[in-house]
């Protein structure tokens, strides 16, 4: 079963967030978009980049009303001594999820089996707690976080515009689609 355009499962998890450690419930995300940004591990290699990449778009997430949620199956407390010792980590202000346990990793289908890691995986969810988009790559494949900024916008522009639809590459202020019979075998 496919899992875009399904609701997030209930959880219950503590992150670290700006030097604090916080409960959070799929209620913090409900009302608001949210990225789900799952990664293997902390103190490693890939995930590093990624995550220092999307805390340099975290400012313009925020002003698109999009909270962003990094979840390993790491502690809170492994949270808390990697972005105090790693420079790159050390500049993230959105929430650091511990998911020991796996309740979240195994809602999201992204639990490596018999390994208890994640997959590389994005899910953008709206404000109803639904699954608009995911992104899964391969354990050496990182991720770009203008390639999510541009998926935010677009999902936030077809909620925003029922009847129109966003093609590839396509970027805030650019032309959309209508669908319609008209363009059938026109495109």
């Amino acid at each position: 079963m496919g899992i875009v355009n399904t609701e997030i499962k209930p959880f219950q998890a503590t992150a670290f967030k700006q030097g604090e450690f916080v409960e959070i419930t799929e209620a913090d995300v409900k009302g608001k978009w949210a990225v789900f940004f799952f990664y293997p591990a902390d103190f490693t290699f890939v995930c590093p980049t990624e995550l220092g990449d999307v805390a340099d778009k975290y400012e313009e997430l925020q002003k698109l009303g999009v909270e962003v949620f990094s979840v390993s199956t790491d502690t809170h407390f492994t949270h808390k001594a990697w972005h105090d010792s790693s420079e790159t980590i050390g500049k993230i202000n959105y929430y650091m999820v511990g998911d020991q346990t796996g309740n979240i990793t195994n809602n999201f289908g992204v639990m490596r089996e018999g390994q208890g890691l994640a997959d590389r995986a994005t899910f953008l969810i709206d404000p109803e707690g639904v699954i608009q988009a995911v992104e899964i790559t391969a354990e050496g494949i990182g991720r770009d976080a203008d390639d999510l900024l541009r998926k935010v916008k677009a999902a936030q522009y077809v909620a925003a515009h029922p009847g129109e639809v966003c093609p590839a590459k396509w970027k805030e202020g650019e032309a959309t689609l209508a669908p319609s019979l008209d363009l059938v075998g026109k495109i």
